[in-house]
This record gives structure tokens, C-alpha cells and sequence, in this order.
């Protein structure tokens, strides 16, 4: 009767600890969905960019996707970034201090561009496990678009160039004029 108590005890022992056990299986490397389309260049008459966004519904995470493409296009055009790391570190107590250590760090990017004829030519929607919309978009912008756009920011540059260099030669000349009335 002992050894028929003991058995049952060890089953129940063993059942329990199987059952906690979660699931079984190697845990590793979850690889990431992309579709087959993305960061490809497949037109020669186009600059593709790609933007993905997650969201709550379907139709913000579209928005939200597409603007990202948007940024990525407007970013190869001209892009101002100002970024700042900053280092802190602490020691505090007497006989056993703890050290206290925190960096961050702050990218900011802004980017200025205006584009025409911008077709999305690929999108793609998925459900995640947590109900949440995952969009995947392509933006094909027109070469000639960028090349417009870029030249402009160059012209842009130069006139202001030239203004600053034509008001430079201004003052010389009323310092030099001032210099005679003196």
C-alpha cells in the first residue's frame, strides 16, 4: 500500500512538473515579415521608397506608411539633421557605492521636398498576432521630379549665394564712400 502511495505521488509529481513545463522547442531568431517587393529598384524611371507603419486600424496604418515613404523620398533630396550625445555618470554611497550611468542620445531629421505624378504602386496589409494592422507601401516618384527638385535647392542655394555676395560688395563700397566724407 506504501509503494502504490509513493507511485502515485511520483505520477502526480511528474505531471505536474510536465504540465508548467511550457511549450517545448528551441527558442531562437524570429525572422521578421517583409513582402517579396520591398527595397527593390525595378524602374528605371522611378525612385521607389518604402514606408511600413502599425497601428490600430487599417486605414492610420496606410496613412502612417505612406507618409513614411513620403519622408524617405523627401530625405533624398535634402535632409537637415542635428543630432547630441550626452554621457552621465554617478557614484553614490560610502562603503559599498553603486555606480549610476546613462547616456542618451537625440537624432533629429528634417527634410523639405515637393514632388508631382507620386503613384503608390505596391501596398500590402497584414494582421499581426495582437490584432494590430501592419502596412507595407511603395511610392514610386518620377526621376524627373527629383532631379526638378533637387535643382531648385541648388538654384536656391546659388541665388542666395550671389545675393549674400552682391550685399558683401555693398558695404564695401558704403565704407569705402563713408572713408571720402570723413
Amino acid at each position: 500500500m506504501k509503494t502504490l502511495k509513493i507511485i502515485t505521488l511520483l505520477l502526480i509529481v511528474v505531471f505536474v512538473i510536465t504540465a508548467c513545463g511550457g511549450k517545448g522547442g528551441p527558442k531562437g531568431v524570429k525572422k521578421l515579415y517583409y513582402p517579396d517587393w520591398w527595397q527593390k529598384q525595378d524602374n528605371a524611371e522611378y525612385v521607389q521608397t518604402y514606408g511600413m507603419a502599425t497601428k490600430v486600424s487599417q486605414n492610420s496604418s496606410y496613412d502612417a506608411a505612406y507618409a513614411n515613404a513620403m519622408l524617405q523620398a523627401a530625405q533624398y533630396v535634402e535632409t537637415y539633421v542635428k543630432g547630441m550625445v550626452k554621457n552621465y555618470e554617478e557614484e553614490a554611497g560610502v562603503n559599498d557605492p553603486q555606480v549610476l550611468a546613462l547616456t542618451s542620445k537625440v537624432v533629429k531629421a528634417v527634410a523639405n521636398a515637393k514632388f508631382t505624378n507620386v503613384m503608390v504602386t505596391k501596398q500590402e496589409t497584414i494582421v499581426n498576432d495582437d490584432n494590430r494592422y501592419q502596412t507595407f507601401v511603395r511610392v514610386s516618384v518620377p526621376k524627373e521630379s527629383v532631379n526638378k527638385n533637387l535643382m531648385n535647392k541648388i538654384k536656391n542655394e546659388e541665388a542666395l549665394y550671389n545675393q549674400f555676395k552682391a550685399s558683401q560688395a555693398f558695404d564695401e563700397l558704403d565704407k569705402e564712400v563713408e572713408k571720402y566724407d570723413e
